[in-house]
């Protein structure tokens, strides 16, 4: 399939993988690290499926950032909506994969379902609003979250439900921006409470990017002097951003470059954007879970479009809820810590039975790491001591 197979090919990242040990290799000797960020759920999971930390020089070191929405959602936001369905009686849809993520009171949205909350899984938001066109008599209500990739669409059915005069349907947002995690993560003082994190470069998003184009990067770049390269999520593309990186940090440069220039351009999707603003504006501060409150991270739906807004609507007020503390996920978000450094994960915390929301989702680090790379850490089993004869 185009662009599917030409970007799997294991001949290329063999070639690719000698390259970047080429060229990393002297700097290495001198001691130099090259410390990488793939803020990209999606990214951490083709690092981890294809093996592609095997393929890297000892020099260059992926660390995974907190670019998964649902394991971003604090448990404070799900409590709202487990409250709508089990409290209000509203039908509650939202996309599979926030079904069972932990809330409080060792509740999720799946577990709300089994005792007798409508909640439903959809594929789309329109989903949701059809729901609504063909129940008049009940109120629906929307679980929006994601990056800017999914908020165009939330976007779309807000104004077709005004346009409609769906006066049975709302949507509680979740939708959360790439660029201030970003920011938060190099600035947090939390992060650095956490540990020194070195951070050299970023793998940037490739989906958020299509939507938002290269251009929001180069602050990271000319202020931080941070390079950053965007990336598409098969295994060269990966691999090209990697080393593009590694070149940038030799050659002492800190640029955006676009290795997914076959859908990402600087300017991204102006439509979308245009949408976006019309529908939505930021709001001063948003918690993000494993990160804290989030300066200007968050979208609100605009007072134009407020009968539509399931916060406006129930008078919901969002409470501040820790994580369980057997689980290391705020350190995992951070870049911090890897997966193996919790004590209760493959254990305790499965997908089946997650304790944390980096477990749940299908780009959450741990996910990863349990599906793909569970057993590559373990500590061999040492050989027992020969005997005399």
């Amino acid at each position: 399939m185009k662009y599917i197979a030409e970007y799997r090919d294991g001949e290329l990242a063999q070639r690719l993988a000698a390259r970047l040990a080429a060229e990393s290799a002297p700097r290495a000797e001198q001691g130099r690290q090259y410390n990488l960020m793939e803020f990209c759920g999606g990214h951490t999971h083709a690092i981890s499926r294809y093996g592609i930390a095997d393929l890297l020089p000892p020099a260059v070191r992926m660390i995974h950032g907190p670019g998964c929405p649902v394991c971003v959602l604090p448990i404070g936001r799900i409590d709202l909506a487990i409250g709508l369905a089990l409290e209000r009686g509203v039908v509650l849809c939202t996309y599979g994969d926030c079904l069972r993520v932990p809330a409080s009171k060792q509740l999720s949205l799946l577990k709300a379902k089994a005792r007798g909350g409508d909640v439903r899984m959809v594929y789309s938001p329109a989903d949701a609003l059809k729901i609504a066109a063909e129940h008049p008599e009940r109120e629906v209500v929307f679980f929006a979250i994601g990056f800017e990739t999914t908020t165009p669409p939330t976007a779309i059915i807000i104004k077709q439900a005004a346009a409609l005069g769906l006066a049975n349907f709302s949507v509680l947002c979740n939708h959360v921006l790439t660029p201030a995690a970003i920011t938060h993560i190099l600035e947090s003082p939390e992060v650095r409470e956490l540990g020194t994190l070195p951070l050299d470069g970023f793998i940037g998003p490739a989906h958020v990017s299509t939507v938002i184009g290269s251009q929001p990067y180069e602050f990271f770049a000319e202020e931080y002097r941070k390079p950053v390269v965007i990336a598409g999520f098969e295994p060269l593309d990966v691999m090209q951003a990697i080393l593009m990186l590694v070149r940038q940090l030799n050659e002492g440069r800190a640029e955006v470059e676009n290795e997914f220039c076959r859908a990402v351009t600087r300017d991204g999707n102006l439509k979308a954007q245009a949408l976006v603003g019309e529908v939505f504006e930021l709001r001063r501060s948003f918690e993000w879970r494993g990160l804290g409150a989030v300066p200007y991270s968050a979208l609100r739906i605009r007072q134009a479009f407020a009968a539509f807004d399931a916060e406006a609507r129930y008078g919901l007020q969002t409470a501040q809820v820790a994580d369980n503390k057997a689980c290391e996920c705020g350190a995992i978000l951070r870049g911090v810590k890897q997966p193996r450094d919790c004590k209760v994960f493959g254990t305790v915390c499965t997908p089946e039975n997650p304790i944390g929301s980096c477990m749940v989702s299908s780009e959450g680090a741990c996910a990863a790491y349990f599906s793909y790379g569970r057993f590559k850490d373990a500590h061999p089993v040492a050989a027992p001591p020969e005997t005399a004869a």
